[in-house]
């Protein structure tokens, strides 16, 4: 068991990706916080895990409001004892033309994905810091790191989670603290089946080179690797899980 005795924090844990690392870590030994603000969502996890023998816990959060972030923390010390691991899953996607995206949208998946990430991080931290020891990984996204379409707000929100953890790595790193992030490409899960019409799919499939979606148990196998004692000299990275699209040119060319 890769996490054996470890206390984690998943955030964004009652479906999609937050769901699968929460489950993955209790399979290899982690007491795991199920955090999200569908507390229906979150609870059906942590049961889940549960009942296949796993230890897991539910609770409510607004990670873009940090009293809740801080009671988030501090029942997972009152019932767990520490923070070992986060991994901040938790965020909201958004579409909106360069020139058209409001003030308002802009501002509310900043705070989401950006401002919501760090919060989470800066709390956690603090209780890491008394252990000399923690495994903070924030979920970025390809958007980060290469423009799409009416990706304005949610591109550089994830951006700006690369930037913030470095950021991270960079402080915390001396006091045992690994700060890293995963960066997804396109993912099947129930949300992307409603809002990747089928030209959206066939324009991924053209310039993934392994040709298809990642599944959300390849996410978690990345988040695992990175909360684990094998990448403890992995520090400040962006790991894209993305069959090779950020690596990738031209979709089609003519044979020379």
């Amino acid at each position: 068991m890769r996490l054996k005795n470890r206390i984690a924090i998943v955030t964004g844990a009652a479906g999609g990706i937050g769901e699968a690392v929460a489950h993955l870590f209790a399979q290899h030994g982690a007491a795991v916080m199920i955090a999200d603000l569908n507390s229906r969502g979150a609870l059906q996890t942590s049961k889940s895990i549960t009942d296949k023998g796993g230890l897991a816990h539910s609770i409510e959060v607004d990670v873009s409001d940090i009293q809740s972030v801080e009671n988030l923390i501090g029942q997972t010390i009152k019932i767990f004892g520490t923070v070992d691991i986060l991994v901040n899953v938790a965020g909201v996607g958004g579409f909106g033309h360069f020139t058209e995206v409001s003030p308002d949208e802009f501002d509310r998946i900043m705070r989401i994905n950006v401002s919501a990430s760090l919060y989470c991080a800066q709390v956690a931290a603090k209780e890491m810091l008394k252990n000399k020891y923690g495994r903070i990984i924030n979920v970025a996204s390809i958007a980060g790191e290469r423009a799409g379409e009416h990706r304005t707000a949610y591109g550089t929100s994830k951006a700006a989670v690369i930037g913030l953890t470095k950021q991270g790595a960079r402080d915390l790193g001396r006091h045992g603290i690994t700060v890293n992030a995963i960066a997804p490409g396109p993912v099947d899960t129930p949300l992307t089946r409603q809002v990747h019409t089928e030209k959206t799919r066939a324009n991924y499939l053209k310039v993934i080179p392994a040709g298809r979606y990642g599944t959300v148990d390849e996410m978690a196998d990345a988040a695992l690797f990175l909360a684990g004692e094998a990448a403890g000299y992995v520090n400040g990275h962006t790991l894209f899980v993305d069959g090779g699209y950020v690596s990738a040119g031209v979709a089609e060319a003519d044979t020379i």
